[in-house]
């Protein structure tokens, strides 16, 4: 299978295989007007198997989004067909508009403007709880 190599634009690449679909949703990638390639499944010596995005656009993405989803993964930015920057993540300390809270008592439930905002408790379990109800993100 050959998928082109893009001039400027985005590369999600090291995703956990399986998540690169999960990543696509979350970052609202479905709205964009732009060629973008999902990779699954892709052989990888370090993983044993990867998932690839590549986005033919040089836009922004939610960094925290990709840290929530796949700590792991790397950010690489493309300009005039070579690679510009390399960017590695790390578990978001705060989410903002990424989860929501399944406590129906909780204010971000009731009050449709307010973000919902989860806060990292446990690193090693990648836990996040809601900042407003302290409950739990699943």
């Amino acid at each position: 299978m050959n998928i082109d190599s893009i001039q400027n634009g985005i590369v999600i690449d090291h995703i956990t295989a399986g998540r690169g679909m999960e990543l696509y949703d979350l970052l609202h990638l479905d709205s964009l007007d732009v060629s973008i390639a999902i990779i699954k499944n892709v052989s990888s010596g370090k993983m044993g198997k990867k998932d690839i995005i590549k986005i033919d656009a040089d836009i922004p993405v939610d960094l925290d989004v990709i840290g929530y989803v796949d700590p792991n993964a790397t950010i690489n930015i493309i300009r005039d067909g070579v690679l510009a920057e390399k960017k590695s993540l790390s578990l978001p300390e705060r989410l903002v508009n990424v989860l929501k809270c399944k406590n129906p008592r909780c204010i971000s439930s009731c009050e449709q403007e307010l973000d919902q905002i989860f806060k990292l408790t446990d690193k090693e379990h990648k836990q996040y709880r809601c900042i407003y109800c302290e409950t739990k993100a699943n």
